[in-house]
C-alpha cells in the first residue's frame, strides 16, 4: 500500500498571513508536488487566484490545476458536501502528490475538519501531518482579535455576565488549541517589548507544550512547516475546543461577506485612504483584492485587517483579461450600499 499523504492544515483569523505563507511554501517547495486546498469565505475567490499567480502549479498541468478553491462556506460546516468530494479526486492522484495543503477560512474550526480525516475512505490514504496556526502578532498586540488576560480576569471578576466569550475569542481560543506550531507573523510591525508579551500571551493560551516561530511576511523555510508526522486526527483528544460537548456549532450569522466588481482603474493611496475610512465606519474585519491601477501593465494586490493595509504588484494582466479593481470586505453587519457608494464616488 503506498504512503498516506501528508496534509498540512493551515488556520489562523482573518488577514493573519495564511495565504502569503502558502504562497511561499509553493515558491520554495524544494522539489516537491503540492497540491493546495483554498477555502474562501464569500463567493469572490481571491486567495486561489493569488495562489495560482505564483505559477508554480500551472492550470493547464497533467491532470488539472494543483490549486482547488473550495467557495461554499466554511470549510469546518461544509465538510462532507465540499472537502470529501475534493479529497477524493486528490486521492485518485496520490502518485503524483507528495502533500496537501488546505489553508482554511479565518473562520473555520479547525477541529471539525481534522475529524474527517478520521473517516475510512480518506484515513487510508492521507493523514493531517500538523495543524499550523498563524497569528497577526500587531491585532494580538493591539487587543483586536483577543482580550488581554488580566483585563478580562478583572472584567469577570466585577461582572459574572462577561463569563462567556465572544465568537471570535473562541474561533481565536480553538484555532491556538489546535495547533502542532504557532507562526507569530507580522512582528516587524511591533517593538521588541511587545512582540514578548504578545509570545508569553500565546503561551498562556495554548493547552500544551507548542512551538512558537517568528516571522516578518509568513516567509519561512518549508523544513520548519512539514514534517511534523503528527497524525493529527489520532491525538484529538489533547487539543480541546470550546465545541466540544456540542453535536454542531453554528457562526455569528452577523459576520457575512461582500463584494466589489468594478470595471475601473483607482489611485492605490487614495482608494486604500477610502478604505481606511470605510474600516472606520463599519465593523469590517478583512479587506482583500486585486486592484487596477492607471498606466500600470501590472495588478495591484491590497490586503486590509482593520485599517492598517499592505499591497503589492503579483503579476502583469493578461491580454485577454478585463482590468477590473475586484474587493471582498468580511465583517459585522456590513452595509454594501455604502461600501459601493464610497468606492464608486472616488
Amino acid at each position: 500500500m503506498a504512503a498516506k499523504i501528508p496534509v498540512t492544515v493551515i488556520t489562523g483569523f482573518l488577514g493573519s498571513g495564511k495565504t502569503s505563507l502558502i504562497r511561499h511554501l509553493l515558491q520554495n517547495n524544494q522539489g516537491r508536488r503540492i497540491a493546495v486546498l483554498v477555502n474562501e469565505f464569500g463567493e469572490l475567490g481571491i486567495d486561489g487566484e493569488l495562489l495560482k499567480s505564483c505559477q508554480i502549479c500551472p492550470e493547464d498541468a497533467d491532470g488539472g490545476s494543483n490549486i482547488f478553491e473550495l467557495t461554499n462556506g466554511c470549510l469546518c460546516c461544509t465538510v462532507q458536501e465540499e472537502f470529501f468530494p475534493t479529497m477524493q479526486e486528490l486521492i485518485k492522484r496520490r502518485d503524483s502528490i507528495d502533500c496537501i495543503l488546505i489553508e482554511t477560512s479565518g473562520l473555520a474550526l479547525p477541529k471539525p475538519l481534522v475529524k474527517a480525516f478520521r473517516w475510512q475512505e480518506i484515513r487510508n490514504a492521507a493523514t493531517v501531518d500538523a495543524v499550523i496556526t498563524v497569528v497577526d502578532c500587531a491585532a494580538v498586540a493591539a487587543g483586536t482579535f483577543a482580550s488581554d488576560p488580566e483585563a478580562v480576569a478583572a472584567q469577570r471578576q466585577a461582572d459574572d455576565s462577561l463569563e462567556h466569550e465572544t465568537p471570535l475569542q473562541e474561533l481565536f481560543e480553538d484555532q491556538l488549541a489546535c495547533a502542532d506550531l504557532v507562526v507569530l507573523n507580522k512582528t516587524d510591525l511591533v517593538d521588541a517589548e511587545t512582540l514578548a508579551q504578545v509570545e508569553e500571551f500565546i503561551k498562556q493560551e495554548l493547552p500544551r507544550v507548542v512551538k512558537i516561530v517568528e516571522s516578518n511576511c509568513s516567509q519561512l523555510d518549508p523544513s520548519i512547516l512539514l514534517g511534523f508526522q503528527a497524525a493529527v486526527e489520532d491525538n484529538l483528544d489533547s487539543r480541546p475546543s470550546h465545541h466540544d460537548t456540542e453535536e454542531d456549532h453554528t457562526h455569528d450569522e452577523e459576520i457575512t461577506s461582500t463584494h466589489l466588481i468594478l470595471d475601473r482603474a483607482f489611485d492605490p493611496e487614495k482608494l486604500q485612504n477610502q478604505l481606511q475610512t470605510l474600516a472606520h465606519q463599519q465593523e469590517i474585519y478583512r479587506i482583500k483584492g486585486f486592484v487596477a491601477v492607471p498606466n500600470k501593465p501590472m495588478r495591484l494586490v491590497m490586503q486590509g485587517v482593520g485599517t492598517r493595509f499592505d499591497k503589492f504588484y503579483d503579476r502583469p494582466w493578461l491580454p485577454e483579461e478585463t482590468r477590473q479593481t475586484r474587493l471582498v470586505f468580511i465583517g459585522r453587519d456590513l452595509k454594501s450600499s455604502e461600501i459601493e457608494s464610497q468606492l464608486v464616488a472616488l
